[in-house]
């Protein structure tokens, strides 16, 4: 070759190998996989067909089980919304991120809100140079500074508390824009929001957070699922337009050829309340039993995981922060102290270990699970009959405030295993072998006990004051 040759395809070659390096110092987004949480609102572990045989079809939330990866011991921080979505979002346990109670407009409680020093999943996404929005249920504060938009989010989209506080009103970044809202098209929106969201951002990195407003009461669901029926019918329905906008997602995404570059999660954020389906499992939502804490839990990501497998070992939600930073290579600051670990190791199936996790109610841990062991630290709530002759939901349909089919469950349909009143301060399962939490081992084994309570102890001096 001739010299003049070598130089022309020298500099040829050069340029070509330089072309990764042009923009240094910036980040490098285009092979950072996409992040999709599908949350939804008091869906029980026996709700969907992968987790419960005997309930209607999720043929499409099935598929993300045979897709990934299937969790049967995973567990929210504490059986009611708002702690449980703070704990999701920023990796740290309640009593350290300051949510223990949640916000309602219609009960006065409006000063409570996401501190503006917590640092969301949002933020460090921004922070990555990602496309994020938030779509549905916020519950994290309702007061202008409690905004999604002011804790990471570009776009938000939904309400911003539960579907049965008045008012129930939509906001848009920081906009109302529906008053009232018919709540049989909740479902459908905000799919259909989502579906922009990815079409829009399909060329770059995006996180999209859809926190749907379902199966928390009052259910409602589209003509398209629901004409008429009684509240068994409407569950079904809202369950099967549930599973319909994550086949729609899932789609949307394999169309666009980026399914394969998203890791994608499907949760709920605490037990089912009236109506649903705790799969067997002793308790429901606002109480710390397996039904009340123990939730669905699937994650797809074929470039990392494996495709069909299930785990047991004990995980919980302040984990999924820091496995998804290290999955898209996002640091968080190390001065924050996370609850959470990164279980990457765990998904694969290559571990099988976890620190005790813990449950709580109000301002009290009420749980600590280690391995199979549960330890109840203080007496839990037991069932009590409700006199259905009196009971009324002063949440419920009212054709005007709150639009919703009028086919609501009661107190009568109760979703789990009723809590029976068991004696002693503290109770001790062996869930490996009694996952009903029926029979108390805590006088056979005493030197399990010591063990928890010590962990217990030991997690409490790690808590602010």
């Amino acid at each position: 070759m001739k010299t003049h040759q070598i130089q022309i395809a020298t500099a040829v070659l050069s340029s070509v190998f330089s072309i990764p390096f042009v923009c240094e110092g910036k980040p490098k987004l285009q092979n950072k996989p996409n992040v999709v949480i599908i949350l939804t609102d008091d869906m029980g572990y026996g709700d969907i067909s992968c987790y419960n045989q005997n309930q209607i079809k999720t043929p499409n939330i099935d598929r993300l089980a045979t897709e990934g990866v299937r969790f049967t011991n995973f567990y929210v921080p504490t059986p009611y919304c708002a702690p449980s979505r703070a704990s999701l979002l920023t990796g740290r346990f309640p009593l350290r991120h300051g949510m223990v109670q949640n916000p309602a407009p219609d009960a006065g409680i409006n000063d409570i809100g996401l501190n503006a020093s917590e640092v969301t999943m949002g933020e460090l996404f921004q922070g990555a140079g990602y496309h994020t929005q938030g779509i549905g249920k916020w519950h994290l504060g309702h007061k202008p500074e409690y905004f999604p938009v002011k804790h990471g989010f570009d776009e938000y989209f939904g309400i911003l508390y539960s579907n049965d506080m008045r008012p129930v009103q939509i906001i848009e970044n920081m906009d109302t824009v529906e008053y009232p809202v018919d709540q049989r098209l909740l479902t459908k929106k905000y799919t259909e929001k989502a579906l922009n969201f990815i079409q829009r951002n399909q060329h770059s990195p995006f996180f999209l957070y859809l926190a749907h407003a379902m199966p928390h009461k009052p259910l409602a669901a589209s003509a398209n699922f629901y004409s008429q029926g009684d509240h068994k019918e409407l569950y079904n329905s809202v369950i099967r337009e549930l599973d319909w906008s994550v086949g729609e997602v899932t789609r949307q995404l394999k169309e666009l050829g980026i399914l394969e570059n998203t890791i994608l999660i499907f949760m709920s954020d605490n037990g089912p309340w009236y109506g649903g389906n705790a799969g067997g499992l002793k308790g429901m939502k606002a109480n710390n039993w397996e039904g009340g804490t123990r939730v669905p839990f699937i994650i797809r990501y074929p470039q990392k995981f494996p495709q069909g497998t299930t785990v047991s070992t004990v995980s919980w939600s302040p984990d999924i922060l820091p496995t998804i930073m290290n999955l898209t290579n996002i640091k968080t600051d190390s001065k924050i102290q996370l609850d959470g670990t990164n279980i990457s190791e765990i998904i694969k199936g290559k571990s099988t270990t976890h620190a005790p996790i813990f449950t709580m109610k109000d301002t009290t841990i009420r749980t600590i699970r280690d391995g199979k062991w549960k330890l109840f630290l203080k007496k839990p709530d037991f069932y009590k009959e409700v006199d259905l002759t009196n009971w009324k939901d002063e949440r419920g349909p009212d054709g005007t405030t709150i639009i919703a089919p009028m086919a609501q469950a009661t107190p009568a349909n109760y979703p789990g295993l009723k809590p029976e009143k068991m004696e002693g301060e503290m109770l001790l399962f062996n869930l490996d072998d009694d996952p009903t939490e029926s029979k108390n081992l805590v006088e056979s084994f005493p030197k399990i006990k010591e063990k928890l309570i010590k962990e217990y102890t030991n997690f409490l001096k790690s808590l602010p004051k």
